[in-house]
């Protein structure tokens, strides 16, 4: 169509952005700065015939607005944008009508991105002489529909967990229910498959309060992926902000996440989703136009000060999203909204997010992103969770995000798989990790809930592969193995890789559980990669991003062939939520608190308080720790054994009347544990001492005698 075909909309109203629709029709608003024509096209309901193209009449400040009348645009309509202005990269500005845009407040958005070349934003030429790309990228774009949002929640309530109580299950909605056998076959991969019966009763099981959702934000494979036979698995390259993602719908994404969130919930299950607002997928200065760099490249990027055809990447995606911006901020802000009021999100994890607090100056913890977040009525009270880094100049900020935002704590992660490991020098690290970081946290009145521990998550090594792996073995990603990080803090524990060695596999197996153990009594709030509590692998794949195939999905057949080890998971996290002990809104000190009695004793194996000379002992690797404790013993006590040989422990004398009782002994083989128990128990009481296998932990409780 050309400009003397466009029909003229009504004004319209310049809120909210996106698509609207109402008894007139559908208002569209849409934010672009610098243009000098907005149009909104409609297809017909394939998307392949654009039927009418009407320009946008109406501008209040920055955004233009309009109403397409009924009968020509409706709930259901497929649409897209185009926008005319100054095309001069070298000033920021990319404007081409000959691009079929995404609106970047849709909330459906209709098909996948065919990487073609009229995409690309760019032909020949370059700087000063870049030339744009004529060629119209309609047939190789999606579509976004216009959505109802009516929907009867039917009283749906958030649980609304405290963060002390928090235990989050990471999981990947493909993934996760792709090859579950309880699961209709047209609901596996789904948003729908989270609300099968038996799905929610295993979550339940488990004891989870909160899935963690990998992004459901529409997102677009890279062409460099497609090429290679591969696609996006992971889902981190966005395309629209507030859309769920089409793939994981059966029919009608919106409703169908709407339904899920609500199952959840009724479950008692928090929905906190994974979100990526730092890049998108139009990627770096030879990219493609398919939103946001055509509506307004420079309110949506950041820009090379120097010349600003040149994107800054701190992202290593070829752009950073310039949410200092206050347009883009706003829109961020919206879409965040409308996943928590809409959509009855309850938090989110985002990717990251050292991108979010930068300014001029670098990353700042009062940056507007922040500020607004603290100012918003809605906003201010959802759980905010940070992957604290970026790849750029001061990108690593753990700790140093503002209060009410709790981090992903890799220090963590890293120190307990090298103390189990066997490595030295980790004393002070491994009680500071156990004890909530509050080296890292306790500033600016952060509690041990502003750590989220883990051992393991989707990027990196599974946990089983922690212990089964000591390289990454990435050759499936078709990058010559030379992705994915190199250094994994793992131990193959004696064979790399599958086994059928007995002691091997004994091994393997109670590593995982002295790490477990470690992370369900740790202060802080425990988070689980999903299939982990039974031993899932990828084949030794750290960076399986682009493996939508078994190394991915989860294979459940491992549940009930690791059953122990669920139940084991099972039993810490009923320990975790009973003892109020081990879910503490302050950090363990060790020091004298009512009554004389102190929140944590550091023991030696000999039986003494560890010394300053103690925690400086390179070759002291044992450790005994007492929590709930009063000057001479303990409510709880857990012995840690992480190297080859036995250790015996001299334990401090229990209260009057009581004695200790075995709760968890990672190196029992016995296969009638209450049994094994009871006459470990009477041996420690009788002899006041305690033999731990190499490479174990034993947790014991004070018990009436």
């Amino acid at each position: 169509m050309t400009e003397a075909d466009e029909l003229a909309a009504e004004p319209g109203v310049a809120r909210p952005l996106g698509a609207t629709a109402t008894s007139a029709g559908v208002n569209f608003a849409v934010y672009a700065q610098y243009a000098e024509r907005v149009m909104v096209c409609l297809f017909d309901q394939r998307g392949v015939t654009e039927t009418a193209r009407y320009r946008l009449t109406g501008r209040t400040g920055n955004v233009w607005h309009g109403v397409v009348p009924l009968p020509h645009a409706s709930v259901g309509t497929l649409y897209g944008l185009r926008a005319a202005g100054p095309y001069a990269p070298q000033d920021g500005h990319r404007y081409n009508v000959n691009k079929l845009l995404l609106d970047p407040a849709a909330h459906e958005i209709v098909g996948r991105v065919d990487w073609q070349a009229p995409l690309l934003d760019t032909g020949p030429g370059a700087g000063a002489h870049q030339s744009a790309h004529h060629a119209d990228s309609a047939p190789f774009m999606p579509r976004c529909r216009v959505v109802d949002e009516a929907y009867d929640w039917q009283g749906d309530r958030s649980p609304a967990t405290p963060w002390r109580d928090t235990f989050i299950y990471e999981l990947h909605i493909k993934g996760f229910t792709h090859s579950h056998p309880d699961v209709p076959a047209e609901w596996r991969g789904k948003y729908l498959g989270l609300t099968v019966p038996a799905i929610l009763d295993y979550l339940n099981r488990l004891g989870v309060t909160a899935v963690e959702l990998m992004p459901v934000q529409a997102y677009a494979s890279e062409q460099f992926l497609i090429e290679r036979g591969l696609t996006n698995y992971w889902g981190y390259n966005p395309i629209g902000w507030s859309a769920p993602h089409q793939s994981y719908a059966v029919d009608n994404p919106v409703r169908e996440f709407r339904e899920m969130v609500r199952a959840l919930h009724s479950a008692g299950i928090e929905v906190i989703l994974d979100v990526v607002y730092n890049h998108t997928a139009e990627g770096g200065d030879r990219g493609a136009t398919l939103g946001w760099r055509g509506l307004d490249n420079r309110s949506s990027y950041r820009l090379s000060h120097t010349d600003r055809q040149h994107y800054e990447n701190v992202t290593g995606t070829g752009n950073t999203v310039a949410i200092d911006q206050p347009a883009t901020l706003d829109l961020v802000l919206s879409s965040l909204r409308y996943w928590a009021e809409e959509m009855h999100v309850d938090g989110f994890r985002f990717d990251l997010a050292t991108v979010l607090g930068r300014d001029s100056g670098g990353f700042n913890p009062n940056a507007p992103f922040f500020a607004a977040l603290r100012a918003d009525p809605v906003l201010a009270y959802v759980k905010l969770i940070a992957e604290p880094w970026d790849i750029g100049f001061g990108g690593y900020q753990l700790g140093n995000f503002p209060n009410g935002w709790s981090e992903w704590n890799d220090r963590y992660r890293d120190t307990v798989r090298a103390y189990w490991r066997g490595d030295g020098r980790l004393i002070g690290s491994m009680a500071e990790r156990f004890a909530g970081s509050s080296d890292l946290f306790r500033h600016a009145g952060r509690k041990p809930t502003a750590s989220i521990n883990y051992l393991a998550a989707h990027d990196g090594f599974t946990l089983q592969d922690v212990v089964s792996y000591n390289e990454k073995h990435n050759e499936a990603n078709l990058e010559a193995n030379g992705d994915g990080q190199s250094d994994n803090l793992s131990w193959n524990s004696g064979v790399e890789g599958p086994t059928t060695d007995a002691a091997v596999l004994q091994l393997r197996d109670r590593q995982v559980r002295n790490m477990l153990t470690t992370l369900f009594f740790s202060q802080g709030v425990p988070m689980l990669q999903a299939g982990d509590e039974f031993g899932r692998t990828q084949r030794g794949n750290n960076n399986a991003y682009c493996q939508d195939n078994e190394i991915s999905w989860i294979d459940w057949t491992r549940c009930s062939e690791n059953a122990s080890l669920v139940q084991f998971v099972c039993q810490l996290v009923r320990l975790r939520r009973e003892r109020s002990e081990l879910r503490r809104d302050t950090f363990l000190k060790g020091s004298v608190r009512g009554s004389h009695s102190r929140d944590v004793l550091w023991w030696h194996p000999s039986g003494h308080e560890l010394s300053a000379q103690d925690w400086n002992d390179h070759q002291l690797r044992s450790l005994a720790i007492g929590i709930g404790a009063n000057d001479s013993s303990s409510d709880l006590l857990l012995l840690l054994n992480p190297i080859g040989d036995a250790t015996e422990f001299l334990l401090p004398t229990p209260g009057k009347g009581r004695h200790w009782r075995v709760l968890i002994d990672t190196g029992a083989q016995s296969d009638d544990a209450a049994a094994q128990a009871t006459a470990q128990s009477v041996a420690v009481e009788r002899t006041g001492r305690r033999l731990v296998a190499a490479r174990t932990i034993v947790a014991l409780e004070q018990a009436v005698a």
